[in-house]
């Protein structure tokens, strides 16, 4: 076969590039209407008024965020955007669950993330003090010029930059205390005890003697962090004359995390110089960068499952006393350690850290009054890497009152891991803007390559007891995979690499009539490595229209409206954005072996097949609706109904070889409105409102064949059911007697007694078979929403950020029991059933079984609930009361974020996120905590 391999041009530049956008600081929510819809925008490779474009965007302003205690900045538009979905995690450092409009395929679901015009994975290197500005695009209009980056929709982050004029220094400082009251419900120690000899006498055997263990212990207060505190601090220095802008940034931001010795801390830069070389001649350069050390990932999966019947301490005078307590050894202690010796002995054993630097560079010249030609640099560069360490320690077992080797380890182990990441991007872009007459034309035509490399090296090794300098020491300086301490036999070590390249070729047309008719249009070719030889390169495109019916003279007589206009678009984007690579290539891993005359050596074998035919997946969008003015543009007011649909899904087709196929299509629906008021009660006083709700419908059209059904956890991915729809059994109550089960259609999935669920036979067929087994649950809300408040008074100032959603359900993955060892129970469980009547819903204590773990309606959860996000109240001085201490600014606050959460799940939080296939299952989760922070800001 004939193959084409895609080859560019391809230059190596280390310089800065930054959008023409002037910075400027507006006060939350306080700009006029006509100044929104005026507004300038930042869109693919560059900016236009809001009131010209088509599509549906969102600006939301560096303002709005910066003060926030979030060290990844997308965490504070929860709740803020139409069609925007934000799962937090809580754990410091980690990276949210970011969604637009919905889960429309089944790989990776997060939008594309651009900074100053790269293309990121993600942004948490950012400095929240350092943003200007964040776009939120959502529609076809607004990202087929994106092309196969924009099925997901976008995020376009634009930083700040030098300001004309005198030397500036702002200095922003907060310190915070974090909390967390949402717990889940387990038994203490005299329930777990009940339940479990309850258990035991139903299995028919003897209650266990728990003389030695008659503790009464809160694994979770045990091992979370009382009172983590998180500090913000940042600097900012920026002056500048009509021939040269610069600005310079330096933050740091530490944070403790919800269990014991949890932190992650982070420094950030930021520099850049915008010059005018003449009139027609402009560049400029830069570099952004971080320094990260990451927190040793935990979570209180053991709290929550540990036996609450034995202290985390020995205190019995004798030999071992003040040795950590190992769990029962018939309840568990295999499978789960005691939490307190697990975080205790593991602490600061995890050195991991991640460096980031952005250096990029623009070229602008005027080729006419015009025309102007622009060239743009780019450079994203990430080193993710980490030692690890594995000590041996003695923990105490009460039954025999001895020591052994804590979780039975008797060995010392390092790991080490190194994943680089380099990205190199060049766009050359050429724009024409021109009003002629009642013509107002904007026309855009650029030429991108981009270029990504992923390297990954990781490794083990253990220590020796035969070794004559004995096991691996806990000291950093040892942790090396050639540490002179380890066992060379025991070395292990692996290599990955990914390299991709991207050409493409684009242009977009924005157009004005009069101020009343707008058209937008985008074409994109793309060419990728990723996809097979023949079907590399393919074409996206859009093309979007407006009608501002307001500025008719037939609506001169409706006062109260004061700005109409009427939107829609549709349009083909792609997505490669698959976590595979050599579509197009056989590819081998090690297997087997293989005798060569006489002798036994290593032998490969395929994993995947090579796929000639491979395609881009594409999605199809549409969108209509309105954006409105009333009332002395008091009131705005935005709808738009959506409608996605992906074709032709990679997929992977679990062969032997496994072999990539284009097959399947998924649809995302819904609504989205939007409203804001804004009024002044007199001059001092000044208060909004601004809320939104989407409404979302996922839905599978098709699959590889019309009968596949794929099983992800509880998840199930046919056709005709939600995306991520959790499967299983309809629980209609309890068997309250063996006359109820005798006339009760025969289980044919495990033996019933009275107290077992008794499951719908959903078939009708007269059996509970797996065939019984439907949709229960559907992760996606019904509807999500958010509103903000704010009111000032004299430079007293209010706001407050609310957010919930409704009509999704969550799985609970935690707490159904188990068969290989006793974990603790939900408070749930004290209302099982005892006998005929006591209980229809909570089973009896039995887990000789597996038959009451079936995944079923029983583990199905409420996931509504509503939160009061943030709440800020401060004060900004006024010019009059600061200007003998230089000061030309001056505001102090109070914050609190995660105020209060209203919700129906047992956990630390109703919010669960995952993966394209299987997302909401509740598994015990992580606090999304309360942070109460004070915080000030200075400009001098």
């Amino acid at each position: 076969m004939k193959h084409s391999i895609l080859r560019v041009p391809c230059m190596v530049a280390v310089f800065y590039f930054g959008m023409n956008v002037n910075a400027q600081q507006t006060p939350r929510d306080t700009a006029s209407r006509e100044q929104q819809i005026e507004e300038v925008v930042v869109i693919g490779y560059g900016t236009a008024k809001k009131r010209d474009l088509t599509g549906s965007i969102v600006k939301v302003s560096g303002a709005e965020i910066n003060d926030k205690p979030a060290s990844n900045p997308v965490n504070s538009l929860q709740g803020k955007v139409a069609g925007l979905s934000i799962v937090n995690s809580g754990q410091p450092g980690s990276q949210a669950d970011v969604r637009i409009r919905g889960t429309v395929t089944i790989n990776a679901t997060q939008p594309a993330y651009i900074v100053d015009g790269v293309f990121a994975n993600n942004i948490d290197f950012l400095n929240p003090a350092d943003i200007e500005s964040m776009e939120v695009l959502k529609d076809a209009s607004s990202l087929a010029i994106f092309g196969n980056r924009g099925a997901n929709g976008a995020i376009i982050v634009t930083t700040k930059r030098g300001r004309s004029g005198r030397t500036t220094v702002n200095l922003t400082s907060s310190i915070g205390v974090k909390s967390f009251d949402n717990r889940p419900d387990i038994t203490n120690g005299d329930e777990f005890r009940l339940l479990y000899n309850e258990d035991l006498v139903n299995q028919g055997l003897q209650p266990y003697d728990f003389s030695l263990f008659n503790a009464n212990t809160n694994w979770i207060d045990e091992i979370a962090q009382k009172g983590g505190i998180i500090n913000q601090h940042n600097v900012t220095v920026s002056n500048g004359s009509d021939k040269n802008r610069m600005s310079f940034s330096f933050g740091y931001h530490d944070e403790e995390g919800s269990i014991k010795y949890e932190k992650y801390s982070r420094m950030t830069f930021k520099f850049n110089d915008d010059l005018k070389i003449s009139d027609r001649l402009r560049m400029g350069f830069g570099l952004t960068g971080s320094y990260a050390k990451l927190p040793q990932v935990r979570s209180f999966g053991s709290a929550l499952n540990a036996t609450p019947v034995v202290s985390a301490l020995n205190m019995t005078p004798g030999d071992y006393y003040g040795y950590y307590n190992s769990l029962p050894q018939q309840l568990g202690a295999a499978q789960i350690a005691n939490p307190l010796a697990d975080i205790e002995g593991h602490r600061y054993t995890q050195l991991n850290k991640d460096i980031q630097f952005n250096p990029n560079a623009y070229v602008e010249f005027d080729i006419l009054d015009n025309l102007t030609f622009r060239s743009n640099y780019f450079v994203n560069y990430r080193n993710s890497f980490g030692r690890g360490y594995q000590p041996v320690f003695d923990i105490y077992i009460p039954e025999t009152n001895s020591v052994a080797p804590f979780s039975g380890r008797q060995l010392t182990s390092i790991n080490q891991f190194e994943n680089k990441n380099f990205l190199f991007q060049q766009n050359q872009l050429l724009t024409y803007k021109n009003r002629f007459g009642n013509h107002d034309l904007t026309a855009l035509l650029g030429f991108e390559t981009i270029a990504e490399e992923y390297t990954g090296m990781s490794g083990s090794v253990r220590g020796s007891l035969s070794s004559p300098l004995g096991q691996i020491p806990n000291n950093p300086r040892f942790w090396y995979l050639n540490t002179d301490f380890g066992d060379t036999a025991t070395r292990t070590a692996n290599s990955s690499q990914v390299k991709r390249r991207q050409a493409s070729y684009f242009g977009r047309v924005l157009y004005n009539y009069s101020n009343k008719y707008m058209l937008n249009a985008s074409y994109r070719y793309d060419g990728s490595s990723v996809l097979a030889p023949d079907n590399r390169f393919d074409s996206f495109w859009s093309v979007g229209a407006a009608y501002e019916i307001s500025r008719e003279n037939f609506m001169e007589d409706v006062t109260f409206i004061n700005y109409l206009k009427l939107k829609g678009s549709y349009g083909d984007l792609g997505n490669q954005n698959v976590p595979y690579n050599y579509f197009g290539y056989s590819v081998f891993v090690p297997g087997g072996t293989g005798v060569f005359n006489g002798n036994l050596y290593p032998a490969f074998v395929p994993e995947y097949e090579e796929t000639t035919d491979l395609r881009w997946e594409h999605l199809k969008s549409y969108e209509f609706g309105f954006e409105s003015q009333l009332f002395s543009k008091k009131l705005s007011l935005e709808a738009v109904y959506y409608n996605r649909k992906t074709e032709d899904l990679l997929n992977v087709v679990n062969s032997n070889p496994r072999i990539f196929m284009n097959a399947g299509n998924i649809e995302a629906k819904g609504f989205e409105f939007s409203a804001g008021w804004k009024d002044s009660v007199n001059e001092n006083f000044n208060w909004y409102l601004n809320a939104n709700l989407t409404t979302t419908k996922t839905n599978v059209i098709s699959t590889l064949n019309e009968n596949d059904r794929l099983f992800y956890g509880p998840s199930i991915y046919q056709p005709g059911s939600p995306m991520g729809a959790f499967y299983g059994y309809i629980v209609e109550g309890l068997y309250q007697s063996y006359a109820d089960i005798l006339s009760s259609p025969a289980s044919t999935i495990g033996d019933v007694a009275p107290g077992d669920f008794k499951y719908r036979d959903v078939n009708g067929d007269g059996r509970i078979t797996p065939d019984d087994r439907t949709v229960i649950g559907d992760p996606t809300p019904d509807f999500t929403y958010g509103f903000t408040l704010g009111a000032d008074y004299k430079g007293f100032f209010i706001d407050a950020d609310f957010y919930g959603v409704y009509g999704n359900e969550v799985f609970r993955g935690w707490g159904n029991g188990n068969s290989f060892a006793p974990f603790n129970y939900r408070s749930e469980r004290l209302e099982r059933w005892t006998g005929p009547g006591t209980s229809n819903w909570e089973p009896r204590s039995y887990t000789a079984t597996g038959y009451n773990r079936e995944n079923s309606t029983y583990m199905i959860e409420d996931g509504s609930f509503f939160r009061i996000r943030n709440v800020q109240v401060g004060y900004n001085f006024n010019k009059s009361l600061i200007s003998g201490l230089s000061l030309e600014a001056l505001k102090v606050y109070v914050n609190v974020q995660n105020l209060k959460t209203w919700d129906h799940v047992n956990g630390f939080t109703p919010e669960s996120g995952g993966s394209a296939t299987s997302f909401g299952v509740n598994g015990g989760g992580y606090p999304n905590p309360r942070i109460a922070t004070f915080g000030i800001n200075a400009t001098f």
